[in-house]
């Protein structure tokens, strides 16, 4: 089987954002955050097959949306410590928001390689997030590299970045 081209990502009339993590990533993403969080409240936004919720530290409560079940995470109120998951890449500043409005100490999502702008930190940065950790990956069959990204709440960002445009 092929994997997708730019070319027949651009051409598609549909968007397509179920990508199922595979289980070690996803381990290895909830192991990038730190265990100082492991006993508090961890949220999987879009839970999908639980490739994230069920590996969700033994000692931490939990708890999920998931769409397909009528657990719309637009809905969703309840106070978490982390949230941490594969979100929409169609949806991701909708669900940049409504992370940022759970008010979480950890936010942390696998996102595509050209979703990482610096609008969307410093949407992050506004709300009082530091991007702390950056884990690039690649995923078989999913276009480019994939990015782990990890903002936690009062840290300051181990990147700088400039949105001049040099002429």
């Amino acid at each position: 089987m092929k994997s997708a081209t730019s070319h027949q990502i651009k051409q598609r009339t549909n968007a397509n954002d179920v990508f199922i993590t595979p289980l070690g990533l996803a381990k290895l993403h909830i192991d990038l955050i730190d265990e100082k969080y492991n006993n508090s409240m961890w949220l999987d936004p879009c839970k999908n097959n639980g490739s994230y919720y069920d590996q969700f530290p033994e000692t931490c409560k939990k708890d999920y949306c998931e769409i397909l079940e009528n657990k719309d995470f637009f809905d969703y109120d309840t106070q978490v410590n982390v949230i941490v998951s594969n979100p929409p890449y169609s949806l991701l500043d909708h669900w940049i928001k409504k992370s940022i409005n759970l008010n979480p100490n950890v936010i942390s999502y696998l996102i595509s390689q050209g979703a990482l702008t610096t609008r969307r930190i410093q949407m992050f940065e506004k709300a009082g997030y530091g991007l702390i950790k950056l884990h690039l990956t690649k995923v078989w069959q999913w276009y480019g590299m994939s990015y782990i990204v990890i903002f936690e709440k009062g840290k300051e960002s181990v990147i700088n970045y400039d949105r001049t445009v040099w002429r």
